[in-house]
């Protein structure tokens, strides 16, 4: 069960793995682009190249999916980047159903915890698949594994890495639950004191806030980096800001958020403490370009 990019190394972990998926649950397509043309989801497309069944519920307590559903006889059920399941969904097979989720539980429990390690600047995050209960990413651990977050890390190359391992950690745990190699262990254990959480990214948590530390807007830029991308204003105009790195100032006698430019290859705003020097960017607009050639063709207002 399982709906973009993230989810089908996962399905394809499997496939690989020589287990007999009998069915994928996704999102209904959905219209997209400028000809609102109806998209597949990633998982989907992937899916159907193995020719393995795909259900498409509007509604996951809808009676006809849910004997469809049953009608697998499905030992395991394991979601990846999907929706909140039912308990008449959950519940239903022998072995129950597990989570592939993109941190090390329980903190950064929620939709985005990807964007939410890098926004925070850790330094380590990591994979952690579990048993599905009644609150969501609240069930008993089953396995961990850790990745290390590097300085320059953006959400992008994050994502990706965290696919992969947890493509293999899902292997590893179903193989564990067959052969009953696992011990489960209760959330409760840990320390519930001080939980970090990732809820979902609006848009008011990408704009940019110049009255913050150079470092922490930095960490804000990787964190939404390529999407749904830190923006900014310049000229009234709203910008997205990609690639950046820092520049450290002990004061700045300067309005914050004030733009600096040599209009030919330095762009940079002014932080509290520095100033974010912009090597990529998207005016509204426009197409995502390198700042050189968004100022060999910008026209600058006094």
């Amino acid at each position: 069960m399982g709906t973009p990019e993230f989810a089908v190394g996962s399905l394809a972990a499997l496939i690989n793995a020589g287990f007999n998926v009998v069915a994928v649950v996704t999102m209904p397509d959905k219209p997209a682009g400028r000809g609102l043309n109806l998209q597949q989801s990633a998982v989907k497309q992937y899916a159907l190249q193995y020719n393995i069944p795909v259900l498409q519920p509007e509604k996951l307590k809808n009676t006809e999916f849910i004997e469809q559903l049953r009608s697998y006889n499905a030992d395991l059920q394991v979601v990846v980047a999907f929706r909140m399941l039912p308990v008449i969904v959950w519940d239903m097979p022998p072995m129950g159903t597990i989570n592939v989720h993109a941190s090390l539980l329980p903190h950064y429990r929620g939709a985005a915890p990807i964007n939410w390690a890098i926004i925070n600047g850790e330094k380590e995050t990591g994979i952690t698949t579990f048993k599905l209960q009644h609150e969501i990413d609240t069930g008993d651990i089953l396995l961990q594994e850790k990745v290390t977050i590097k300085e320059s890390e953006t959400v992008g190359t994050l994502h990706d890495k965290l696919k992969n391992v947890g493509a293999s950690l899902l292997v590893e745990t179903v193989k564990g639950l067959a052969n009953n190699t696992i011990k489960e262990q209760p959330q409760a254990a840990f320390d519930l004191s001080s939980l970090k959480h990732a809820p979902k990214i609006f848009t008011e948590t990408c704009k940019i806030d110049w009255k913050a530390s150079v470092q922490e807007i930095y960490n804000l830029i990787r964190g939404l980096n390529p999407y749904p991308a830190a923006f900014t204003t310049l000229n009234d105009k709203k910008v997205k800001l990609f690639d950046c790195v820092i520049e450290k100032k002990e004061s700045i006698s300067t309005n914050l958020g004030e733009v600096f430019t040599d209009g030919k290859t330095e762009l940079k705003f002014a932080a509290k403490d520095g100033y974010i020097v912009v090597k990529e960017l998207q005016i509204e607009g426009k197409k995502r370009m390198k700042t050189e050639d968004f100022l060999r063709g910008y026209r600058w207002v006094n």
